[in-house]
Parts: C-alpha cells; structure tokens; sequence
C-alpha cells in the first residue's frame, strides 16, 4: 500500500512537542530534568489508533506491542524516542519516528499513551 500525505484538515488535534531538559542537580545527589517545548511547541497533528493493520503498513511487518497511537504531524526534525507529545491531559511518549516519505514533508510517530 502506497502511504499519500496527511490532508491539512485531517490534523485536528493541536498536540505539545517537548523534550527532555538538562539534567539539574536537585540537592541530595541525584538530578532532576524539566520538559523543555520544541520550536515550534505546538502543531496541528493527526491521532489515529495504532491497530495490526495500520502498524504493518507504516514499519513494514514490524508490530510493537507497545504501540497505542500514530500521530502524525508536519516534518519536524527535532522528534526522537526521548520525545513526549501531550494532548490535553492526554501524555504520549514515542517509541518510534519515521520520514514515510524521505522528504522531509511529514513525521509519523508511533507512541504509548501514559495512562494515570
């Protein structure tokens, strides 16, 4: 199946992009760190659920079991595996990015929701 680029009005979800920050000493030894926004912190992104079937066709025959949700979202190079997405009071952590269309024109991530 051939992926086709995400329609702007299919990104209805305004999501927050964050990273992890410096560590800082906390006082007792150990460190702490602080989520730090990318630029630009917010972007109008895609949520769909992460079924068998959508998982294939994005990694190619790879599932993740841990896999809850794809978001997706305009190419932003700055997304890794340390990156956390929150929607809302909705927290996603990413477990996986992809360039779908090695053009720089979309980010696809696969993510497991943190659920309180």
């Amino acid at each position: 199946m051939i992926l086709r680029p995400i329609e702007i009005g299919a990104r209805s979800h305004l999501v927050t992009l964050e990273n992890p920050g410096e560590p800082v000493p906390d006082g007792d030894g150990g460190f702490t760190s602080a989520w730090e926004a990318l630029a630009p912190p917010r972007v109008w992104a895609l949520i769909e659920p992460a079924t068998a079937a959508r998982l294939e066709r994005v990694w190619a025959g790879t599932v993740s079991s841990d896999a809850t949700v794809l978001i997706s979202f305009p190419y932003h190079g700055g997304v890794t595996t340390k990156t956390r997405i929150t929607f809302g009071a909705r927290v996603f952590f990413v477990v996986g990015v992809d360039d779908p269309y090695a053009q720089q024109v979309t980010t696809m991530t696969v993510c497991t929701e943190v659920l309180a």
